[in-house]
C-alpha cells in the first residue's frame, strides 16, 4: 500500500496538478477500487495546505482500471476559502477517466461533538481468523493471489440473524498489514483504501448470496466518505456495515469505523451494481 500511495508529481497543465502512481496486481487483473480512491485522495491532499484536513469525498467509479498500467491523476484546485478548500481529482488510464471525485478540506475547528455508539459484545480481533487464513484454506491460485495483493488484515465478526433470518449488520475488524509512518494524511488515505474491501458484502448477506455464486457480477458505482476524527490505519478498527436497500440491480451499503475503544472515526456509503444470472437481460 505504501508503494501505491507514493505518487510522483509530473508537473501541471492548464492549471491542473498532475501526478502518477503505480497499480497493485490483483487476482482478476482490474485495479482495486480502494487503491485508486486512496491515490486520488492522496493527489488532492498534495495540493492543499497542511493546516487543512480532508473531511469528505464523493466519487464515482467510471471504468475498470488495468492493473498492468500506471495511473495518472489530475487535480483541479476548485476553491480555497477562509476555512474550506475544495478539489476535483480524476484518475486516468490511456487518457480516459476511471475515477472522478470531489474532496473537501477544512481548517481544524471546535464545535458540537457527539457520535453513534459502537456495538457491544463484539469479539476481540485476536480471537477471530483472518481473511488470509480463510482464503489459504481454499488452496487455489486465485486465493493465493488475493492474499498477496491484500493491504489489510480483515477479520469478520460472526453475524447475528435478523427477524427474517438474514444478517442485517456485518462487522469486520481491519488494520493495515504494514506499520505506517506517522503522517496523518497517509492514515486518512489508508482508511479510504481499506473502506472498499467489504462494504458491499451486507447487500449479498441480506439475501444469503455468497461471493462465489456462479454468474454473479458486482461493481462499485460510487463512494462517499466522511472523516470525523483521526485514527491510525495500522491499529485495529471495527468496520460496522449494513445495507438499507437494494433495487433495480443496485445495492446500497453504509459503514461506520470505530477505534478499539469506541471512537467513531469515519462514515462511508457506497452503491454497487449487483447482477445475478436470473435477472440477466
Amino acid at each position: 500500500m505504501l508503494t501505491a500511495l507514493d505518487l510522483t508529481a509530473i508537473g501541471d497543465e492548464a492549471g491542473i496538478d498532475r501526478f502518477r502512481g503505480p497499480s497493485v496486481s490483483m487476482p482478476h487483473g482490474r485495479v482495486f477500487g480502494g487503491q485508486v480512491l486512496a491515490q486520488s485522495i492522496t493527489a488532492a491532499m498534495r495540493t492543499v495546505d497542511e493546516s487543512r484536513v480532508i473531511h469528505s469525498i464523493h466519487g464515482y467509479f467510471l471504468r475498470p482500471g488495468d492493473d498492468k498500467q500506471h495511473i495518472d491523476f489530475g487535480v483541479d484546485r476548485i476553491h480555497d476559502g477562509r476555512s474550506f478548500s475544495t478539489r476535483r481529482a480524476q484518475a486516468y488510464q490511456n487518457g480516459r477517466p476511471i475515477l472522478s471525485l470531489i474532496a473537501s478540506f477544512q481548517t481544524e475547528d471546535g464545535g458540537l461533538d457527539h457520535q453513534w455508539t459502537m456495538p457491544e459484545g463484539v469479539p476481540e480481533p485476536e480471537s477471530l481468523p483472518g481473511i488470509a487464513e480463510q482464503l489459504a484454506s481454499l488452496n487455489s491460485e486465485l486465493a493465493n493471489r488475493a492474499i498477496a495483493a491484500a493491504a489489510f488484515d480483515l477479520r469478520h465478526v460472526p453475524s447475528r440473524a435478523g427477524a427474517d433470518g438474514a444478517p442485517t449488520i456485518q462487522a469486520v475488524w481491519m488494520r493495515a498489514l504494514d506499520d505506517l509512518p506517522d503522517d496523518p494524511n497517509l492514515h486518512r488515505a489508508a482508511l479510504a483504501y481499506g473502506s472498499d474491501y467489504t462494504l458491499l458484502e451486507p447487500v449479498l448477506r441480506r439475501h444469503g448470496i455468497p461471493w462465489l455464486t456462479e454468474g454473479l457480477r458486482i461493481a462499485s458505482l460510487d463512494h462517499a466518505m466522511w472523516w470525523h476524527r483521526f485514527a491510525r490505519a495500522d491499529e485495529w478498527l471495527l468496520y460496522v456495515q449494513e445495507s438499507p436497500s437494494a433495487s433495480g440491480g443496485r445495492g446500497l451499503a453504509q459503514g461506520r469505523m470505530f477505534t478499539r475503544d469506541g471512537i467513531l472515526v469515519a462514515s462511508v456509503a457506497q452503491e454497487g451494481m449487483i447482477r445475478l444470472p436470473e435477472f440477466a437481460r
